[in-house]
């Protein structure tokens, strides 16, 4: 079902040079990217990065360019593209689980008495656990988009040699899923940053509302077989919302990287506030926007 037509018919006069699951490849390849810039300036903080720390930074530009050119390939021969496309973010979903696992593994004190190996203090403290989820994330809402369902919002995979499976629900409520998952990641990790600050500014409460609120309501409408019009409105609103927190976020960040005199210190956006991390915010709000297009493949 195309959504966001159902919600405002007057959009289905205008028809869009990429599909919603191109659109979708196109954003995971972009994500991977700065993926990759990203977890270069929060390994740079410690002023040397060592072997291990480069595989996410190394992965995340390679990942993002072997996508777009599974892109250009998927226009000569889909089946090649899809199996290019599946490696590769096979490959990210597994190098964020072990990042999220090297990140707890220093949080933890395993020689610590009983009940003090893990804290909360550690946690709020120790490199982000939750960041590397992202590219998890990202290979997930990939191998959704990845693979061709037909017809569409069917639950019908098609996969290689003609083979088909059936998912137990449609693409679309697939997205909306992840969509709730990303969601969560995103504001856990934004709670966890700003406790550093133990919250002393009131609007640091603002992201983990709406974050919270679009958590909710994304995963609510997954569950939901025929979500209504108000349904539809409310995740719309949400999406948007998280989108204006991202782009609020990062011009705050930038703000306090810059000296009292407002001069630029490379230095201080490397140690300071992370620029890239409210744009999480943005970004999954994108990706919820593009959920609602049109589900139908191009032929």
């Amino acid at each position: 079902m195309y959504w966001l037509g159902a919600v405002f018919p007057a959009v289905k006069r205008y028809r869009l040079p990429l599909t919603r699951d191109q659109l979708m490849m196109l954003m995971m390849a972009v994500n991977l990217l700065f993926l990759g810039l990203d977890t270069w300036l929060a390994h740079n903080i410690s002023g040397t990065i060592t072997p291990n720390e480069w595989i996410p930074i190394v992965f995340g530009t390679a990942a993002g360019l072997l996508l777009l050119f599974a892109g250009l390939v998927a226009l000569k021969n889909r089946p090649l593209a899809t199996v290019i496309a599946t490696l590769t973010l096979l490959g990210s979903i597994a190098v964020g689980l072990l990042g999220a696992y090297f990140h707890f593994i220093r949080a933890i004190l395993p020689d610590a008495p009983a009940g003090q190996q893990v804290t909360v203090d550690l946690l709020v403290w120790a490199p982000p656990i939750l960041g590397p989820l992202m590219f998890a994330i990202v290979g997930i809402l990939g191998m959704s988009a990845a693979w061709v369902e037909d017809p569409p919002d069917s639950g019908m995979l098609v996969l290689l040699g003609g083979r088909k499976l059936q998912l137990p629900y449609s693409k679309t409520r697939a997205y909306f899923y992840i969509i709730g998952m990303a969601s969560l990641a995103t504001v856990i990790s934004a709670v966890l940053d700003h406790a550093r600050l133990n919250f002393a500014n009131p609007w640091l409460w603002l992201p983990t509302a709406v974050g919270v609120f679009a958590t909710v309501v994304a995963v609510g409408l997954g569950a939901i077989e025929t979500p209504s019009r108000g349904d539809l409105l409310t995740y719309i609103a949400a999406m948007l919302v998280m989108i204006a927190v991202g782009v609020v976020g990062a011009v705050l960040h930038y703000q306090s990287d810059l000296t009292a005199g407002g001069a630029f210190v490379a230095e201080r956006f490397v140690r300071g506030a992370p620029i890239l991390a409210p744009m999480l915010f943005a970004n999954v709000g994108l990706l919820g926007l593009i959920v609602l297009l049109d589900p139908r493949e191009q032929r």
